[in-house]
């Protein structure tokens, strides 16, 4: 399977009335396994749940 580039944005919440923008740019086969990705990464890293995690847009890039 080829893995593709792609640009994620969305925000996450950081405190209880902030959210926090965020762009990442990761490799996945298909932009569902992006988004799986996405939600792994940040909830890992911040721990933080589903619910608390926006994606505004999965773009793929191209010929890079």
């Amino acid at each position: 399977m080829d893995e593709k580039k792609f640009e994620v944005k969305g925000t996450y919440q950081e405190k209880r009335d902030f959210w926090k923008p965020y762009t990442k740019v990761l490799s996945a086969p298909n932009a569902t396994q992006a988004k799986e990705r996405i939600f792994a990464i940040i909830g890992s890293k911040h721990r933080l749940a589903r619910p608390y995690i926006r994606i505004e847009s999965v773009t793929e890039l191209s010929g890079e």
